[in-house]
């Protein structure tokens, strides 16, 4: 344990429970990702998120590249990616060095996602088509899911302004759309400043109508407070806008600056949730404490 950690954080960090400790990843596993990343100034969510199942999801040929740079133009209070600072200008030449790195790494499954960039015109939608026309060329067999944010922010807000960019990337044909409600309608406020439950669910919604035939996915981090029944609601909630896939997995506070942890929810508490999504229709299902939004994209069972 470093001493050198405030004395809080060292205290949550001992109080963390034994499922959520995960083996430190092999270098070799690494070191590959890390370096073609590196040299071509791009970034995944792997890394700036430092997602625990990296070396997992890297060893079994997925990752999951943050478009438009490593600061977010938003403040979510959970999340440990850069903000409260200008972002640098978008790089013409990141869906080239994308694709690349796709390529070089051999991944047959890659999901986008992207901070949100309320200062762009159309938030970054149209970097998100750019790169994954780009990924297509150079890898022709490798599926593209996107992770988006909600769209709604900057010039043009509003349902319309959402919609247009939505539509934008839905004629792009993902293998999988996805954007994540993160926690229930009661602490979406604290937890997602900036952003709205309803406007999430019109997201998932907008893709269904534009084209039925994409799946769509959402994820919930638990540990904010929330209760058993206001996390079926949430699922309830998303089943109605005919959303198709579903992950649940464990808050993890980052530092003393991001939201403390309410409570860890058990294994068996997620096994229960897991069931019943499934019993809820949800096409796939991926529900522990140490699942994240992209863990086991690929896999569509």
């Amino acid at each position: 344990m470093n001493s050198s950690q405030p004395a809080q954080l060292r205290l949550e960090i001992t109080a963390m429970p034994n499922w959520l400790r995960r083996p430190i990843a092999k270098a070799s596993e690494l070191s590959t990702v890390q370096r073609i990343i590196k040299q071509r100034q791009i970034h995944t969510i792997c890394e700036e998120g430092r997602c625990p199942n990296r070396g997992e999801c890297y060893a079994q040929k997925t990752a999951t590249f943050l478009l438009m740079g490593p600061t977010c133009t938003r403040s979510c209070a959970f999340c440990q990616v850069d903000k409260g600072h200008a972002p640098m200008p978008v790089d013409p030449e990141e869906p080239q060095k994308i694709a690349e790195a796709v390529r070089l790494l051999r991944l047959r499954y890659v999901v986008l996602t992207s901070v949100a960039r309320d200062d762009l015109p159309d938030q970054g939608a149209s970097q998100f088509v750019k790169t994954m026309e780009t990924i297509c060329q150079l890898n022709p067999d490798t599926q593209i899911e996107v992770l988006t944010p909600d769209f709604w922010g900057g010039a043009g807000a509003g349902e319309e302004g959402q919609r247009q960019r939505i539509a934008t990337i839905v004629k792009a044909l993902p293998a999988c759309f996805n954007h994540n409600i993160e926690t229930v309608r009661r602490l979406t406020g604290p937890v997602r400043r900036g952003a709205k439950y309803d406007r999430s669910l019109l997201v998932l919604a907008t893709v269904k109508q534009l084209d039925p035939t994409i799946p769509t996915k959402s994820g919930l981090m638990l540990g904010h407070g929330e209760t058993v029944e206001e996390v079926i609601e949430t699922m309830r909630d998303l089943r109605a806008v005919g959303c198709d896939r579903l992950t649940i997995g464990q808050y993890m506070r980052p530092s003393l600056e991001h939201l403390p942890v309410q409570k860890y929810w058990t294994p068996e508490e997620f096994e229960r949730l897991g069931s019943l999504a499934w019993e809820m229709g949800f096409s796939h299902v991926r529900s522990g404490p140490l699942v994240r939004s992209s863990y086991h994209a690929g896999e569509q069972g």
